[in-house]
């Protein structure tokens, strides 16, 4: 019995210690920028309430977005974005977990732009894909910020209306903007 929980007392001493030299690193006000712009109407929508997490030693991220926090120019295009297409109150969030596969080439003690690549799965609208992108990880005084866009196809997502393909694009562009402390 004594050496079951010296064991145990030994292996949470040694996780710990590896766990205390990862930082985390997080924000709640990350930027995700929609655009689906189809045809002469503008169909564009920023989230400055963006919900991200990573790690520094492993690369490991998440965000997740309320799809309501998304706003529109025009009012009406919020209302049939949220009601229409997005079916907010059925699906009230869009999130992604993945890695930054190469976060071993990022130097978190020297200022720069570094260039990352991100594979995960997003999951919009109850629909899991997984997606695989680039973008930069900036480091300033310390300061990590993450930038990327890239395109998801409306229909991979279950998405469906009256006007996709016609006023709404097919591909919606999506831009992520996070400086995290």
């Amino acid at each position: 019995m004594y050496m079951k929980h010296l064991f145990t007392l030994l292996l949470s001493i040694f996780s710990l210690a590896g766990f205390g030299q990862q930082k985390v690193f997080a924000t709640k006000t990350g930027q995700i920028f929609f655009n689906a712009t189809g045809g002469i109407e503008k169909i564009a929508a920023v989230n400055n309430q963006t919900d991200s997490k990573f790690v520094d030693q492993t690369g490991q991220m998440i965000f997740a977005v309320l799809i309501k926090g998304f706003k529109f120019e025009n009012q009406l295009m919020e209302d049939h974005f949220n009601e229409n297409y997005m079916e907010s109150s059925k699906f009230p969030k869009a999130d992604f977990k993945g890695f930054i596969t190469n976060i071993k080439d990022v130097n978190f003690s020297k200022d720069g732009t570094y260039p990352i690549t991100v594979d995960g799965n997003l999951t919009i609208h109850g629909v899991s894909n997984k997606v695989s992108t680039t973008g930069t990880l900036v480091i300033e005084g310390g300061v990590p910020e993450i930038n990327g866009t890239f395109k998801v196809k409306i229909k991979d997502y279950g998405i469906s209306g009256m006007y996709i393909g016609d006023k709404i694009a097919p591909d919606a562009s999506i831009t992520v903007k996070c400086k995290y402390l």
